[in-house]
Parts: structure tokens; sequence; C-alpha cells
């Protein structure tokens, strides 16, 4: 892209605007047309600062690539969205210039846009000044600031104070493909109507019913879709993120594909009971190693998994698994007469969910887990940890690693040989893909042939990276949400809670049914009278004077912004907007998040020596890119194999949005082929191991 034409082409189409309204020939359409004008002499100022900032990083960014094959790190995302910004706002001026003298057109609607546009476009020149500090602190090449705590600091405080509605309003999702847009905007639009019913005493399913009836004002407010977006996202506290994430349990909010589901053979959740393992030395076959059951916390549990597999194969249909599984009797198609019982496969996938280890289970990404059986044709062991905060580090971990080495001794049962083993996951999965993988290592048994990590976490730490600043923007992980995962995971505020067996959200939502006819009518009443209480509808004026009270209120707000560590400084008359009411951000500072089994990219060497190749699968609009970039580095500088792919245009949860666009597919279909890789490689690690 020519940044050069951009701005070009921005700074004409406001002239254009401007000549227009402001000509011999002024039009009748009052205190609109003035507030439009100002609106675009405020983008016009903005650009022009904006070109010589953008013309800095495009010299510098591709220093922080992981290699000239693999454009994509936070900078470069940065620009990335500051150009969507500013296409849609040329788009929108050219309309308003051509259409303004049209009988239809909406003087006041079109105002409002390019005012929310306006209020992005003052966010993300703040956002790219943070980013040139980043620059100017740390080494070239390094994207986190890991040594200067102050600056890091100093960024939450900034975060916390920067106002962030004008994202989640009428610019919602403006940085993704536009077949995105829509399912983010059912997303932001279920959150907000599910935070404002949530803790009224009313059922888990309730609650999800009544969102449903006060949603519309939702709809057709943008302006208030987006405040109530901002309070939510800074101020709601764990439990209801829990709540509303559990919600694709119910298949609310998820993409199904039927007919994957019908033909699958094999799909049930067992529990493994708490016994001890041994299993061989890696280096020593004759030799075996011990490996106790989870014990963090609340002693000896069972593991929960999911086994999924297209076919139905050799083992899977056996009375000793068959005893494992929570459903009686298990879904197995062995009563349809033209299955045929396939032999064991030279594969195994296991694979651990994502959800910021505080939420979700196997069912929540069965979806891509039953398309992966079909196309690798390979069963797929899906293991359901125990969530933070109830179960904070090491208890996922320990689980997890427990579930891979049960898997590599009961092989057999699960219809596979083992010949080939691979671990994936997404998100928080694909950290403890790494980890156990790491734990492998440390005690001396087999490790995978390979992992595929899409968008892991590798940081689990608020450390300030360019990619982190897209939190501000971000409708799937703002940094509120994001410091509230890892804070459960690291076991702050931990709750003492032992999981129930066999217990499920499912189960859970289908106790709440008996409440569900007296929700929905209160759900409606209070639906009703929100359009009827002109108080409650008050939210609507935000956009008129949007600007105008940010900027108001902003002195108020910095004497409330404690003022400590590095100063963050702009350029002389410009501050970002202010949000009236701070967010509450708990920076990351428990030492537990520094533990190399908590955040790997922290691991030293020694620890990292050793793993199987890593396949990361980032995307390039994910608060979390570069935690992929520099773990991806850092294996690479230490002749690590190790892949990075880097997905344009997707969220972070790419994988749960499969089949919802093209771009999701592609991005899925990435990870298949990675998968894939590790499967047919010719040489993998334990085979090395065993040769020697």
């Amino acid at each position: 892209m020519d940044y050069e034409v951009v701005f070009a082409t921005l700074e004409k189409v406001c002239q254009d605007n401007i000549s227009v309204f402001c000509g011999p020939s002024r039009l009748p359409h009052g205190t609109a047309v003035e507030r439009l004008v100002t609106c675009v002499k405020q983008i016009q100022e903005h650009g022009r600062a904006l070109e010589p900032v953008v013309t800095s990083f495009t010299a510098v960014y591709h220093h922080y690539d992981f290699d000239a094959q693999t454009p994509g790190n936070g900078y470069r995302t940065l620009v990335k969205v500051l150009e969507a910004c500013l296409l849609h706002i040329i788009h929108k001026a050219r309309y308003i210039a051509s259409s303004y003298s049209n009988p239809f057109f909406r003087v006041d609607h079109n105002t409002s846009e390019m005012e929310a546009y306006c209020s992005a476009l003052c966010q993300l020149r703040a956002l790219l000044h943070l980013a040139q500090q980043l620059i100017n602190d740390n080494d070239c090449g390094q994207l986190y600031s890991l040594q200067d705590k102050d600056l890091s600091r100093s960024f939450v405080q900034e975060y916390s104070s920067m106002h962030k509605a004008c994202f989640y309003g009428r610019c919602l999702g403006f940085q993704y493909s536009p077949s995105i847009r829509p399912f983010l905007q059912t997303v932001v639009i279920s959150m907000v109507s599910y935070g404002e019913t949530y803790g009224k005493q009313q059922s888990g399913l309730g609650t999800a019913a009544l969102s449903l009836l006060t949603s519309g004002k939702y709809v057709i407010d943008p302006e208030l879709r987006g405040a109530e977006f901002e309070r939510i996202t800074q101020n709601l506290d764990m439990q209801f993120w829990k709540s509303f994430w559990n919600l694709t349990e119910s298949g609310l909010l998820t993409v199904d594909r039927i007919t994957d589901s019908f033909f699958l053979q094999v799909n049930f959740t067992m529990t493994v009971p708490p016994v001890t393992l041994r299993l061989p030395l890696a280096s020593d076959p004759r030799l075996s190693v011990t490996v106790s059951p989870p014990i963090a916390h609340w002693g000896p549990g069972p593991v929960h998994m999911r086994l999924i597999s297209y076919e139905l194969r050799e083992g899977q249909d056996s009375e000793e698994l068959l005893v494992l599984s929570r459903a009686k009797p298990p879904p197995i198609s062995t009563h349809l007469p033209w299955v045929q019982k396939q032999p064991r496969s030279p594969w195994l996938l296991i694979h651990f969910h994502g959800g910021g280890f505080v939420a979700q289970t196997s069912k929540s990404h069965e979806n891509y887990l039953r398309s992966w059986s079909k196309e690798l044709n390979v069963p797929v062991l899906s293991v359901d940890y125990s969530l933070s905060p109830e179960a904070p580090f090491p208890r996922a971990l320990e689980e997890c690693f427990y579930a891979y080495c049960w898997a590599l001794n009961n092989c057999h049962l699960l219809g596979s040989t083992a010949e080939r083993v691979c671990l994936a996951g997404d998100s928080a999965g694909g950290n403890l893909c790494i980890t156990v993988s790491m734990k492998a290592i440390s005690t001396g048994i087999r490790i995978p042939d390979g992992i595929m990590a899409a968008y892991p976490a590798t940081l689990l730490t608020t450390d300030a990276s360019p990619s982190r600043l897209l939190t501000l923007i971000d409708p799937l992980l703002p940094l509120g949400v994001l410091t509230k995962c890892i804070n459960a995971y690291a076991g702050i505020d931990y709750q003492t809670v032992q999981p129930a067996m066999g217990s499920s959200t499912l189960s859970t939502l289908s106790r709440d049914t008996a409440m569900l006819l007296s929700d929905l009518t209160q759900g409606a009443s209070n639906w009703i009278q929100s359009f009827l209480d002109p108080r409650r509808t008050s939210g609507r004026s935000l956009s008129r004077s949007s600007s105008q009270r940010q900027t108001e209120t902003h002195m108020s707000n910095q004497a409330s912004v404690p003022n400590s560590g590095a100063q963050l400084c702009y350029p002389q008359g410009f501050e970002p907007l202010r949000s009236e009411s701070l967010a509450m951000v708990n920076p990351t500072s428990c030492p537990v998040i520094k533990n190399p089994f908590v955040s790997p990219l922290l691991a030293p060497n020694s620890m990292l020596k050793g793993l199987p190749p890593v396949h990361i699968v980032a995307s390039a609009l994910d608060a979390l890119l570069d935690d992929s970039v520099m773990f991806a580095k850092k294996l690479r500088d230490m002749g690590q194999p190790v892949s990075l792919t880097v997905a344009k245009d997707l969220p972070h949860g790419f994988l749960s949005l499969y089949q919802l666009s093209k771009e999701t597919d592609v991005a899925a279909e990435v990870c298949v082929a990675r998968i894939r890789e590790v499967f047919e490689q010719e040489n993998p690690p334990h085979d090395l191991v065993e040769e020697t």
C-alpha cells in the first residue's frame, strides 16, 4: 500500500467536504453541518500529523518480522489498522461530498458516522505515538519491554484512562474482513445485553434469554452499545466472563456443521481415574519413570477427555475404554450395519482447548475438531482440563501432561498405534502444548513428534508490546479481560473449589430451564420499558458530543490516574480522548507468571532445547501476535525447528470462527497442513532418540 497516496487522498476528500459545506452555497442543515465541518477539520489535522509517523514505521518495521517471507508484527498491524480506518473515512467522505444534495441524504446519520471514525482515528494516533516510544526504548528487533517495568506500568495506566467506546459502536470491527464483522457485532451485542442482565438474580439460561430480549436497543443505538461495552470490558468480574464464554457450550454462539456431526462415528467424553502411570525413558526404553496423577490444590483427581474419530477404529469400542465413558451408553455407531471397523491409525492428535485458562471445554471447539478428524483421518483426544480461578496453575498443566502420558500408554484404546503423536491447541491451549512438551523433556519420557499452536499465549504478563496496544480496540481480547485471565491462572483470588465429577456447563444450563418462563416475561417487560423510560436511553446522546465530552473530562480524569514510572509523552497540542470512568486493570505482578511453565517465552534455552518441531499459526490482528513472533524467533535462534504463519485480517480465536468466512477457513486449512507435516515428517524426534 502506498501510504503517500492514502494520505493525499484523505487530504483531498476532507478539503472537498469543507468546500461543499463552507462554500458560498452553504446548505441549511444547521448544527449538523457545523459538527460535520468541525469533524472533517479534526480528521484533516490527524492525517497531517500521522503521515510522518507512518513513514517512520514503514522504514523500520521489517526488522521486527520473523523473517523476510513472514511479514508480521505489532508495528505492521498498527499501521494496517490505521490504514483500514483511513480507507473507511475516505469512503464515507466521498459519499458525503457526492450525495449531500440528494433529498434522502441523512446529514445527522452521516455526521455521527464521521464523528465516530474521527474519535477512532484520534485514539489510533495515540497508539502509534505509544508504539514510537516502544521502538525508541527497545533494542532493534525486540517487541517486548521485558526489562522496563515502569514503561509497562505506564502503558497499563494509559490504557485505563483512554476512551474505548468508539471502537465498539459504529466503528465495530472496521479492521477485520467484511465477512467477520457481522459475527463480531453479534458477539458484542450479546455480551452487552448479557452484561446488563448479569447478576440480577436470574438463572444462567434465563440470563441468556433475557439478553436476547434486551438486545434490540443495542442494535439500533451503536453509541449506547459502545459505552456499555466499554463499561463491561473494564470492570465486570471474572465470573461474568466465565459465564458468558461458556454460552458456547450451549450452542448459542457456535457455528455448527450438521453433516460432519452426522457422519462422525465416535464422539464421547470420558473420565480417566487418577492412577500412577509408568512410562519408558526416551533415552533408554528398558528403564521407566513414574508419572503421578495431578495433585495440585486439592490432591489426586480424575482427568476428563473427549475422544473424536471420523472412523470407528479397533480399540475404540473395547469394554476397557467404554467403561470410562461419562455417557451411558457411549455414543458409538457400532450398531449400524454399514459401519466397518478400521485398523488403528498410525497417528494420534492430542488437543488442548483455548479459553484463557478460565472457560470453555472440548465441546466449544468440537466443530473444527470434527473437521480435523475427517480431513486427517486421525483419532482426536481433546482434554477438558480444570479451569481457573478455581484451579490455577499448575493444575491444568498437570492434567494435560497426565492425559498425554495416559494416551501414550493407552493409544491402542484410542484407535491409534501412536507412531506419530502431535499436540495441537489454540491460545491457552497452545501454551499448554508447549509446556506439556517441556515437561516431557524434563521428565525424560518420549516427547511429541510436533506441535501446532494457534495464536498461543507465551508471555502471561502485561508487559508492553505493539500488538498488546491492540487490546484497546479488540472486541474479543481487551486488556482488562486479558489481565483477569492471567491473574486467575496465576492464582490471584484463588478459590478452593473442587470440580464435581462429570459436571458440565450443559448440565448447569439444564437445571435453569425451570426459571426460563418467568425470566422471559420479566425480560420482555424490561425491554419495552427501556424504550419508554428516557433515563435508560440517555446514552444515545453520546455520539453527538463524544469528542467534546471526552476532552472536557480529560483534566479531571488525569487527576485521578496515579502518576508513577515512565512518562508517556504525546506531541504538543495532542491528547487522546479519555474515558469518563477508569478501567480497573490489575497489572500482573504475581511471581508465578515468570515461571517458565507459565510463560515459556521467559524459559531459559536449556528448558526449550529438545522441543519437537513447533508450528505456530498466528493472526495479524491479534493482541498476542508478538507472543508468537518473539517465541518463534527465540526457538529459531536456538537452532530449534520452528515455523510461523501469520494469517491476515483475522482476530484472536479464529479457529472458533471456522466455516464463518473464507478467511477463517483458509487459516484453519493452514493449521491442518501444519499438523499433517508433523505426521508425515520422515524423522520425528523420538525416532532419532531411539536410533542413538
